[in-house]
């Protein structure tokens, strides 16, 4: 782990959701292989579709369905996004440490919030799976704004509506996209180096402020990035 001392946690926390504070590629996966057997071919394994994740429905079934043509599979996505639905929450879970960090912001009198490209309806449906409905300060998916990661929009209105500037926030993602998104908010950046990842993605080559190994680390106030 890689981290600049900070002197507390930050005054609220934003995260990413899939990859990030959600384990969600075996819901995905099971969506992926549900298609997969509608169309006669052979499950997919896990390890195959889990990089993909955090870029997407096109992505994952880009990884799915290799041989298909784009045009196609774009066609597909609302299948996906229903038939996932179905599997929402019967596969997946917290990471680990997850819990114990979100504890120890709460103890701390810190906010915490999802900002995810996930379809805004999805994330809802999943938050009283998780037992995050009535923690999470705010909630913004990819399609509640009229732009999404890596635009900074959602880091600056889910910071507005918490009651946070956004440099007293920090967002955690494990996608180069909410990097990105932070640096263009002007809000402090930590790369999950947990999450999802292809295998030619560089995390240090996104420039997030400080890279964490583990969620539990962040339990700990001096593993935040500083903000003001």
């Amino acid at each position: 782990m890689s981290a600049a001392p900070a002197a507390a946690f930050p005054q609220a926390a934003l995260f990413d959701l899939d990859g990030t504070l959600l384990d969600s590629a075996p819901d995905m996966l099971a969506a992926a292989n549900a298609m997969r057997a509608a169309r006669g071919r052979g499950p997919m394994p896990l390890e195959a579709l889990r990089p993909h994740v955090s870029k997407g429905a096109r992505a994952m079934l880009g990884a799915a369905f290799a041989d298909v043509d784009a045009g196609e599979r774009e066609t597909w996505v609302p299948e996906f996004l229903d038939t996932y639905e179905r599997e929402l929450g019967l596969h997946g879970a917290p990471f680990p440490g997850v819990e114990a960090m979100l504890a120890a912001l709460e103890a701390a009198g810190r906010p915490w919030g999802i900002v995810t490209n996930k379809p805004e309806y999805l994330a809802r449906k999943l938050m009283p799976l998780l037992g995050w409905d009535t923690r999470c300060a705010v909630l913004i998916g990819g399609d509640t704004l009229a732009a999404r990661k890596p635009d900074p929009l959602p880091l600056t209105v889910a910071a507005q509506r918490i009651g946070v500037e956004p440099g007293a926030c920090a967002y955690v993602g494990d996608d180069e996209r909410d990097i990105l998104a932070a640096r263009a908010a002007g809000m402090p950046s930590v790369v999950a180096l947990w999450g999802y990842r292809l295998e030619l993605d560089d995390p240090i080559a996104w420039q997030g402020d400080v890279l964490v190994d583990d969620p539990a680390a962040l339990a700990t106030a001096d593993a935040w990035p500083a903000t003001r």
